[in-house]
């Protein structure tokens, strides 16, 4: 018998560290919980430029930063989580581009309503607002909740 093996489920997750992005990972992981999916959470990280010239060497303090921001954001989400699988990943380039190129092998995007750099007075952050618009999958915006 030649049984068929579905492809997983995959929900892809935007991390920066902040409020919007903590509640898009925890809604994720709940969203994750609920159809059998697995959890990509991703962060991403600008290579350093000199005047519109990208450095050649990658630097490692960005990268580093963005695996500890991303290891903090992911361990403290799955405290009171359900027993969810959440791989993580550090990436160079810009977050919407890299979330975008990444939603299309994902059944779901997530994203804060603004992350860092974001304005306050804003509805839609321009990640998730590019997200909104060039994603392969449908998108989830997740606004902090009101404290």
């Amino acid at each position: 018998m030649n049984e068929q093996t579905s492809p997983e489920r995959r929900i892809v997750v935007g991390v920066d560290g902040s409020p919007s992005s903590n509640q898009a990972l925890r809604w994720a992981i709940r969203q994750a919980d609920l159809t059998g999916a697995a959890v990509d959470a991703i962060a991403c990280w600008h290579p350093t430029t000199v005047y519109d010239w990208m450095l050649h060497a990658k630097d490692p303090h960005q990268d580093a930063t963005a695996r500890k921001t991303l290891a903090a954001t992911v361990a403290d989400a799955l405290q009171d989580a359900p027993p969810v699988q959440v791989r993580q990943s550090a990436l160079p380039g810009k977050a919407a581009e890299v979330l975008v190129e990444r939603s299309s092998s994902a059944d779901l995007l997530v994203v804060g309503s603004h992350g860092h750099g974001g304005l306050p007075d804003t509805r839609l952050g321009s990640t998730s607002h590019s997200c909104v618009q060039h994603a392969h999958c449908p998108v989830v915006v997740v606004r902090p909740s009101e404290s």
